[in-house]
């Protein structure tokens, strides 16, 4: 089997009429080092399901297939979603079996629309401008998921991973931690990508873990998130007043979760959010 070269993804995109946009957030990797690093690093099993997103041009499906049971690859571009299969079966005849195009919205895709072999792993160059959403709604949708490996901008890969009291931590950070653990993988050269992107880009790996041990739910644990960090420099009691009903009240969950209501969002792990929303009144 032979991965995909520049030339060759220049030539297949030119005769597609395919030109990547900045409206799908789409760089395609043209470097046949970087996919063998990608799929390397995801540490996968020769009997994982593979969900990819946004496969482009094929040069990741076709490192991923030899590794794996089965690969789906969720595309939005009708246009490429058709031409996959076939660039598979050009390079690599005896795993085309192993493939399943989704077309789809991979932030809006649902379980049913795929395979009942549900996916085990996530291994994805992410478009840079729903790589968060992407992610988390996957996560939420496919409790299957046991491992997540994505090349994201540099900093959201920086957000994703950052632990509590760092200046980029927030949501993203605290979301992503409600389902996995999290970690910076690695950084990646612009000059992997074509077109050559104006940022950086990472790696970031995630394992699945048990979400923090609460009565409450995972709606209401986000909504104290998303409201202690709607007002991101105010108090936890400023800024969880709207969400509690006064002031009074949120400094009230916040002390009988035995919490500083002088501290911000930004010092408190997704466990002390989880503590807070149970104790609202």
């Amino acid at each position: 089997m032979s991965l995909l070269g520049p030339v060759e993804i220049r030539e297949l995109a030119e005769r597609l009429g395919v030109r990547p946009t900045k409206k799908l957030g789409q760089n395609f990797v043209i470097d046949a080092g970087t996919v063998r690093r990608i799929v390397r690093v995801a540490d996968l099993r020769p009997d994982d399901v593979v969900i990819e997103v946004g496969p482009g041009l094929g040069s990741l499906t076709l490192a991923l297939l030899p590794e794996v049971r089965g690969v789906v690859a969720v595309e939005i571009d009708p246009v490429l979603a058709e031409q996959l299969p076939l660039t598979v079966a050009g390079h690599a005849p005896e795993l085309a079996d192993r493939l399943t195009v989704v077309l789809a919205d991979a932030m809006r895709v649902l379980p049913e629309e795929l395979p009942e072999d549900r996916p085990t792993a996530l291994v994805a160059n992410l478009p840079y401008n729903v790589s968060v959403p992407v992610v988390l709604h996957l996560l939420e949708t496919l409790p299957s998921l046991r491992a997540v490996l994505v090349m994201v901008q540099s900093e959201v890969a920086d957000r994703l991973a950052a632990a509590p009291g760092s200046k980029v931590y927030g949501i993203p950070s605290l979301k992503a931690a409600w389902y996995a653990d999290v970690r910076r993988a690695g950084p990646v050269g612009r000059t992997v990508f074509w077109p050559v992107p104006n940022v950086d880009s990472g790696l970031v790996a995630m394992t699945r873990r048990r979400p923090p041990e609460t009565t409450a739910s995972r709606e209401e644990v986000f909504a104290v998130v998303d409201a202690a960090f709607a007002q991101r420099r105010k108090t936890l009691r400023a800024a969880l007043a709207s969400w509690a009903g006064t002031a009074a009240a949120a400094e009230q969950a916040l002390r009988a979760a035995g919490v500083d209501p002088t501290l911000r969002g930004e010092q408190l792990s997704i466990e002390d959010f989880a503590r807070i929303a149970e104790k609202r009144t």
